[in-house]
């Protein structure tokens, strides 16, 4: 238990610090979704998006390679799996952003907009999970 602790607060923090370095740095907000659409729409302007997800990724790996921990398997099929990520997409492009965007950096900012949004993320994700788990949803 105090294993996941320590890790789950190391995590939190880098992403935090992270955060506030992609504002202080280049004034941006650190929303994945708004940085992987630049680094997908002008990769050559947006380099910085390129390298961040980059280091996103990296990250992943190392954190597995020093802690021994095993890299997840998901058991998906690669269908569900990219129209899952495209219909996140669309989500993300209504609610003008995502869950880092407005539950990191939105809420550290005391944007109403993104508590509103963070909220409702929050709320259907209940909803999913118990429907999931004790509805008819397969």
């Amino acid at each position: 238990m105090p294993e996941t602790f320590l890790m789950a607060l190391t995590g939190g923090i880098c992403i935090g610090l992270a955060a506030v370095f992609l504002m202080v740095t280049l004034g941006r907000i650190g929303g994945i979704s708004g940085i992987v659409f630049s680094a997908v729409k002008n990769p050559i302007e947006y380099s910085w998006a390129i390298l961040f997800l980059a280091g996103l990724i990296l990250g992943a790996f190392l954190f597995h390679f020093i802690s021994g921990h095993p890299i997840p398997i998901f058991e998906v099929p690669i269908p569900l799996m990219l129209a899952g990520g495209f219909i996140v997409g669309v989500g993300t492009k209504l609610g003008s952003g995502c869950t880092s965007g407005h539950g990191i950096c939105g809420i550290g900012r005391l944007s109403v907009r993104s508590i509103i949004a963070t909220c409702t993320f929050l709320l259907l994700g209940f909803i999913t999970v118990y429907l999931r788990l004790h509805g008819s949803v397969a």
